[in-house]
C-alpha cells in the first residue's frame, strides 16, 4: 500500500482488484469506531479521491459486524467535554461532505450490525450491498439526541419521508433484505454471496471509464448537496444534545443493556 494511506492507522487497507482500494473497519466490540478511527473516516475521502491509481473503493467491516457504531468511550468524552464535542461535530460534518464530495465510485458490502458513523459510509456509498441479515439501524433518538449524522441528507431521497420519519423517530432496527424492500439500500444479498458480489460490483466500476463514472457520481450527488443545508442543522441539533440530559439517561441505558427512561417515561 501506498505511503499516503499510512496516515490512517485505524483503518485497513488493501487491493483485492486492478484498480480497487479496500477499506476495512477492523476493531474491537464489532468494529465500533473509535476517536481516531472517527477523525480517519472523515479524512481519507479527499486522499482517495485524489489518487489516480484508485478506480473504485470497497468498504467491508471485518468479523461479524460492519459497524456498531461510535464507542462509549467516546461518546462519554462527548457527553462530559465539550471541547472534545466540538471536535467531533466538525469531524462528523467532514465525513459526509467528504464521502459527498469523493468523486470516485464506493461500494460497500453490509453485514451484521451498521450503526452510527459506520452507517454514514454504508449508506453514502454509491452502490450499497446487504446481506439478507444485515442489523441497519439509526439509534440517535434512542441515545437522546437528534439523528443528525447523516440521516437528512440521504434517507428522505433514499426510501422516502414516511419510511424516513418511521424509522429515525423508532429506532427500529431493519433487516438487509427489509432496507433493500424500501430503496434504503442498492441491492440485498445472500449472507454467503456478500463479498463476491460486493467485489464484483467493485471491479465492474473500476474496469469502466473513469470519467463518465466519476462525473455520473458528481452530477447525482448535487441532490444530496442541495440538502445539505438540512445535514448542517440536524448535526448541530444533534451535537447541542450532547450537553443535555437526556443524552445521559440514552448512554446509561446502552451501557445497562436496558430501555432508556427519558423525562416522563
Amino acid at each position: 500500500m501506498t505511503d499516503r494511506y499510512a496516515a490512517f492507522p485505524s483503518l485497513t487497507f488493501a487491493r483485492p482488484a486492478d484498480g480497487v482500494l479496500e477499506i476495512v473497519l477492523d476493531g474491537p466490540n464489532l468494529n465500533a469506531v473509535s476517536a481516531p478511527m472517527h477523525a480517519e473516516l472523515g479524512d481519507v475521502w479527499p486522499v482517495v479521491h485524489r489518487d489516480e491509481s484508485v478506480r473504485a473503493v470497497l468498504v467491508r467491516g471485518a468479523g461479524k459486524a460492519f459497524s456498531a457504531g461510535g464507542s462509549f468511550d467516546m461518546i462519554t468524552e462527548m457527553v462530559q467535554d465539550p471541547v472534545v464535542r466540538t471536535r467531533v461535530f466538525q469531524e462528523a460534518k467532514d465525513l459526509v461532505h467528504n464521502l459527498v464530495n469523493c468523486d470516485t465510485p464506493i461500494v460497500s458490502a453490509i453485514h451484521g450490525p451498521a450503526v452510527g458513523a459506520g452507517l454514514v459510509v454504508a449508506l453514502l456509498a454509491d452502490v450499497s450491498i446487504a446481506a439478507r441479515t444485515a442489523k441497519i439501524v439509526d439509534g440517535h433518538t434512542r441515545l437522546g439526541v437528534a439523528a443528525g449524522d447523516h440521516a437528512a441528507i440521504c434517507w428522505p431521497l433514499l426510501c422516502g419521508m414516511a419510511k424516513a420519519k418511521y424509522y429515525l423517530l423508532t429506532c427500529e432496527a431493519m433487516t438487509g433484505e427489509e432496507a433493500e424492500r424500501i430503496g434504503l439500500v442498492s441491492l440485498c444479498v445472500d449472507d454467503d454471496e456478500l463479498a463476491d458480489k460486493a467485489l464484483g460490483v467493485a471491479t465492474k466500476l473500476a474496469a469502466g471509464s473513469v470519467t463518465a463514472t466519476r462525473w455520473t457520481k458528481n452530477t447525482l450527488n448535487n441532490w444530496y448537496r442541495q440538502a445539505g443545508p438540512a445535514f448542517d442543522a440536524s448535526l448541530a441539533m444533534e451535537f447541542y444534545g450532547f450537553g443535555l440530559p437526556d443524552v445521559q439517561e440514552g448512554l446509561a441505558a446502552h451501557r445497562e443493556k436496558r430501555r432508556p427512561q427519558f423525562g416522563g417515561g
